[in-house]
């Protein structure tokens, strides 16, 4: 059996960048000491003129995107999670959010999956906090090839996305032919009759082996990828309620405010059903290597495939 092609979303988000720069001249990238990490050190060296360096000063780079967006540039405006999300939290929503500008903010280094940097650096809460502004898109994708396809879609959107990225290689799971990406449509990668698992991010790649492992024991599990959490697809995320009946969510990020509250929402007001949130547990991480930080919080194909096993019996 080959091997799974395994990329971090953050080397995605850099290479789109330069893709993207080669065809439009308006797009620029703001950094704030930490173009190596973030990946968009690869367009500082395709476009050196196209590319600022703020240093640690991650609000004064949201207002100066928000200048620039006013002068007709594209902004994407670069920072790990924690600091684009939560230093930064008053200028999004302010000078962003409130005038509905077209800035793209590249958020890196999401989750637990940071491993080592510890709990200090691990972002479990920017999906909460960027859903509560009103107009935000947010977006996470799963694999290199949404993440590309997601950096396209965001420069192409009228008003400010927030894209949330990985440090941690990903399986490429969407390198199939016919896929198409849109913001706001979430994608069924696998039918089922049985139960729903909805997942984003990296627990997508999760989300399938788990429902391959249950198929062996005769649990029919459909799979869908909701790249963006906001809009949330309620269409598709109601019809699999009503056709499977149970929903498990999975997403790395706490509990609180992301994937899981946004889908049970959607159904407590339209069509109530059984789920089970998989994330974050409201806790702090804690130092430690990526995959075995994951598999410690429950973050793992067959933390999943336990929880669907209890909601099927």
């Amino acid at each position: 059996m080959a091997e799974v092609k395994k990329i971090a979303t953050r080397e995605s988000y850099g290479n789109a960048l330069v893709e993207l720069g080669k065809e439009h001249q308006d797009l620029v990238v703001l950094d704030a000491d930490l173009a190596e990490a973030t990946k968009t050190g690869i367009f500082q060296k395709a476009f050196p003129e196209r590319h600022f360096d703020f240093g640690i000063a991650e609000a004064n780079m949201m207002d100066a995107a928000a200048g620039m967006s006013t002068a007709g540039l594209v902004p994407f405006v670069s920072t790990f999670a924690m600091f684009a999300a939560g230093r930064a939290f008053e200028q999004v929503r302010n000078t962003l959010g409130y005038p509905h500008l077209n800035v793209k903010i590249g958020a890196t280094h999401g989750g637990i999956s940071v491993g080592e940097d510890g709990a200090s650096h691990q972002c479990c809460e920017d999906f909460a906090l960027m859903r509560t502004i009103p107009g935000m898109v947010v977006v996470s994708p799963s694999d290199d090839v949404e993440a590309r396809a997601a950096v396209k879609a965001a420069y192409e959107h009228d008003g400010p996305v927030y894209l949330r990225f990985g440090r941690l290689a990903v399986p490429v799971i969407n390198d199939v032919p016919g896929y198409r990406f849109e913001l706001g449509k979430g994608v069924t990668l696998r039918d089922g009759k049985d139960i729903t698992v909805i997942a984003t991010g990296l627990m997508v790649a999760e989300a399938l082996a788990a429902a391959e492992t249950l198929a062996a024991e005769g649990i029919d599990v459909r799979v869908l990828n909701i790249h963006t959490i906001k809009p949330l697809d309620e269409e598709l995320v109601l019809k699999a309620a009503k056709e499977t009946g149970r929903i498990v969510t999975a997403e790395e990020h706490n509990v609180i405010g992301g994937l899981g509250e946004a889908v049970c929402s959607c159904l407590a007001e339209n069509c109530p059903t059984p789920v089970r949130r998989i994330g974050v547990n409201d806790e702090f991480g804690h130092s430690g290597p990526a995959a075995a930080l994951l598999k410690q919080f429950g973050l793992s194909a067959e933390h999943i495939a336990e929880v669907v096993r209890e909601m099927v019996k």
